[in-house]
């Protein structure tokens, strides 16, 4: 009984890593429009990932640092967020969301999408 308790609460606490965040919007890769001054692209993947390809207009700051550098990006300008894969932007968008950012939007599936849609 014990046993199955913990494993449902395992369970639940590694899902909610990759549910959904409420109150941050969803966006495919390949729906990005051209970015006006009212939007904050922040890419969160490692210098190297960011160096070795992005897309324009996105500022690197990796996932690890975010909580740290959060100060520089304006609260009430869109944030969207990008990886690889759309894992670490839903992490990324939880600790902006915690930190008092409404505005956000993380792109659903990363740089994995928007190479396959380009």
């Amino acid at each position: 009984m014990i046993q199955t308790l913990l494993l449902i609460i395992v369970i639940g606490l590694l899902g909610s890593r990759f549910l959904p965040v409420r109150g941050v919007k969803q966006m495919d890769a390949g729906d990005m429009k051209s970015n006006s001054k009212d939007q904050q692209l922040i890419d969160v993947r490692s210098a190297i990932e960011f160096q070795t390809n992005h897309m324009k207009g996105f500022r690197n700051i990796p996932l690890p640092q975010l909580k740290e550098q959060a100060h520089q990006l304006v609260k009430d300008k869109e944030i969207y967020v990008i990886c690889q894969s759309g894992m670490r932007s839903m992490q990324a968008a939880k600790i902006l969301k915690k930190q008092g950012f409404t505005k956000i939007t993380n792109i659903k599936g990363g740089m994995n999408a928007w190479h396959s849609k380009a």
